[in-house]
Formats: structure tokens, C-alpha cells, sequence
């Protein structure tokens, strides 16, 4: 999967690449993002190439929220195109994740 990974002060970044997330791809996502977690405590993943996700991709982000929380850590989600956020709404998601429209608003709201 190859994830970009990009740190300003304190947050820690994740572009997904690709288009989808979904169940071809999370085991190798989780398995890219494991060694993240254990070691940065603020986490926003990226997710605007991201077309289509699927309950899998779901699942697999909502693994990485229960790791980085059982960390101490926080993670929030930004760039999130309207296909996939209608998606989170549909399935309530919304209410479990931080979704913010852009890298600096989620700067902004760790800095809270």
C-alpha cells in the first residue's frame, strides 16, 4: 500500500493512497500501520484519494482509532471526499470519528 507519511509539530499524517479501501487492501493497511501507531500519539489519516471504502476499510479504521486510544494517543480524519463521508454519515460513523475538511483543521483541533 505504500502510505505516505508526513509529521508537522506534533501530528502525524497518513495519506492512503489509491482509490479504495476496502476488503482487498485493509490487511496490508493494518499491517502498515501498526508500527505508526505505537509510536505517535497524534494521527490524522488523509483520506482524499480515497473513492470508495467499503465495511472492511471502515473496520480497519476503526481498529487503528482503538489502538491509538488504548495508546493514549487521539486520531481524527480529514480531506474525506462526499462519496465516502455520506458513507460515514449513512452508518453513523460521524459520531465516532473526528472528520474535519482539511489538514489544518485538524492541526487546529489537536492545538484545542
Amino acid at each position: 500500500m505504500n502510505l505516505q507519511v508526513e509529521t508537522i509539530g506534533d501530528v502525524t499524517f497518513v495519506l492512503l493512497p489509491g482509490r479504495n479501501l476496502d476488503a482487498s487492501n485493509t490487511a496490508k493497511f493494518k499491517a502498515e500501520v501498526a508500527p505508526l501507531i505505537k509510536t505517535h500519539k497524534a494521527m490524522v489519516f488523509d483520506l482524499a484519494d480515497v473513492e470508495f471504502m467499503d465495511s472492511s476499510g471502515l473496520g480497519a479504521l476503526l481498529s487503528c482509532l482503538r489502538q491509538v486510544t488504548a495508546a493514549g494517543g487521539d486520531m481524527k480524519l480529514c480531506n474525506m471526499g462526499k462519496t465516502v463521508r455520506v458513507l460515514c454519515e449513512v452508518v453513523r460513523m460521524h459520531r465516532v470519528f473526528d472528520i474535519l475538511d482539511s489538514r489544518e483543521a485538524a492541526i487546529a483541533a489537536f492545538a484545542a
